[in-house]
């Protein structure tokens, strides 16, 4: 397969290693075996030179907030993983660190005797930063693949200020890339060579994770790891985000434009933690949405640049799904990208800090520290409840999700607190935290990707919301039961 060329980062420059033992795939973001372009680009070394293939997939402990939660997510894929390569060509190496810095140096040493390095290209949280480091070190050319959505994350070229402009931009552009599919399945009939074992030492020093205890539930006691954020319901892996995909689409997916934004009807996707661990392609869900639609790309609309319906030519549902997963989500995606320390109140739009300044001392009725929060100990049963959700399932549905954020704004002492407290609460608890996705619904709360609004206290310019006006708009009596006290 053909892997489009703005979709390859060369992270080291350096040759193919052409008499090198394997291919390694370093799996660190896109964690899955199918429709996954950098699994397709690994696969399609090893077949030109004839050599085994090694996916490498690994956790760390010491990563910020690494807790219970995320770490048995992450376990639920590898134990699929594991049970999926079992018996084929493919040499799986599950690593799963038992000590900070325990794999310090395994990428380095696996380079020595690979052909070529190919990993996952993911434009936050720490993995940017990792595969740079690891760039300076490798004894090979190193290639980090983008298989995040559907526009390459190198075609823009530039951030936009609004989903408005980025959605015209989008509908221009996009249409030339709807047929650069990754393949559904690249490891079905794969006939390569079988690596024995790996190079000397690398087993006795960084041996990878028990298969029986991946298989067994993989309980993360043992390891140095918040164990106050316990793991959720939800399984992680690629099978329970089929489950959930398909439960949605044949669900409430034909009401999803006029029910995902109330609670009580409870007609969002859920898909955002299984896309944010990369159990779940985008390119897979936009497959499975155009194949129930019936759709082809000769229905999409030149008469709609930047609506949010229309374009496509698809039903309502349809087309208000896509907005979110493609327009919002790869807006996020691509902000990211491009603007270095995303995650800095500094990086608000100059409108959105001069107006929070303008208003930075005004009287506060409420204000409440981060433990407060955190414990869901406001005054609000709304927020509350929004907050015991986060807690419980490590999700806020996603209109209350906008309410969470405007009131930490409006309950804390200045715009740069609120930024912190969410940022630690979001990324601490959810599932789909650490996420452009998750940065962009923090960064709207102060303004990132909105317009200015009429002035008042505490918001200034920025967009405002309230329990009141929430409670008017969407259902919520039992949203508020579940999640009360």
């Amino acid at each position: 397969m053909t892997i489009p060329v703005e979709r390859v980062r060369v992270v080291a420059d350096r040759p193919i290693r052409r008499d090198g033992d394997f291919v390694l795939y370093w799996m660190t973001a896109h964690r899955r075996l199918s429709w996954n372009f950098a699994l397709d680009r690994a696969v399609a070394y090893a077949r030109t030179l004839s050599r085994p293939l090694v996916i490498l997939e690994g956790v760390r402990v010491g990563y910020e907030w690494a807790s219970d939660r995320h770490h048995s997510f992450i376990l639920d894929g590898m134990a699929e993983h594991a049970a999926a390569l079992a018996g084929t060509c493919v040499h799986y190496v599950p690593w799963v660190e038992s000590a900070e810095g325990e794999g310090r140096g395994l990428i380095d040493t696996l380079s020595q005797s690979a052909c070529v390095v190919v990993t996952d290209d993911y434009p936050a949280f720490f993995l940017p930063r990792m595969i740079a480091a690891a760039g300076r070190r490798v004894a090979c050319r190193l290639e980090a693949i983008d298989a995040n959505g559907l526009l390459p994350l190198s075609v823009p070229g530039r951030t936009f200020t609004a989903a408005y402009h980025f959605r015209r931009f989008l509908q221009k552009t996009l249409p030339a890339h709807l047929g650069e599919l990754p393949s559904a399945d690249p490891l079905r009939g794969l006939a390569l060579p079988q690596l024995v074992q790996l190079p000397d030492g690398v087993g006795d020093r960084w041996p990878g994770a028990d298969l029986g205890w991946l298989a067994g539930g993989h309980d993360v006691g043992h390891l140095p790891i918040d164990h106050s954020v316990a793991p959720v319901s939800k399984r992680g892996g690629t099978t329970a985000a089929r489950a959930r995909l398909d439960a949605f689409l044949t669900g409430g997916f034909d009401r999803y434009a006029d029910t995902r934004n109330h609670p009580d009807a409870d007609g969002a996707s859920g898909l955002s933690p299984w896309l944010h661990f990369g159990h779940l392609s985008a390119h897979e869900v936009f497959h499975e949405v155009t194949r129930i639609e019936g759709w082809s790309p000769l229905r999409l609309s030149s008469e709609t640049l930047g609506k949010r319906e229309g374009w496509w030519g698809m039903s309502r549902g349809a087309e208000a799904f896509l907005d979110q997963l493609v327009t919002w989500r790869e807006l996020g995606f691509g902000y990211c990208r491009e603007v270095p320390g995303f995650d800095r109140y500094e990086t608000l739009p100059e409108w959105a800090r001069s107006t929070l300044a303008d208003h930075d001392s005004d009287p506060r009725e409420h204000v409440y520290t981060l433990d407060e929060f955190a414990s869901a100990a406001t005054h609000d049963p709304l927020w509350n409840a929004a907050q015991r959700q986060l807690l419980g399932e490590g999700v806020i549905h996603n209109y209350l999700r906008m309410l969470w954020g405007k009131k930490i704004l409006e309950w804390t002492a200045s715009p740069q607190e609120a930024l912190a407290t969410m940022i630690e609460l979001n990324d601490r608890f959810a599932i789909d935290g650490r996420d452009p996705n998750s940065y962009s619904g923090i960064f709207w709360t102060l303004g990132r990707f909105d317009r200015g609004w009429p002035e008042r206290a505490i918001y200034g310019k920025v967009r405002s919301m309230s329990s009141d006006s929430t409670r008017r708009k969407v259902p919520l009596t039992m949203y508020l039961e579940r999640w009360r006290d």
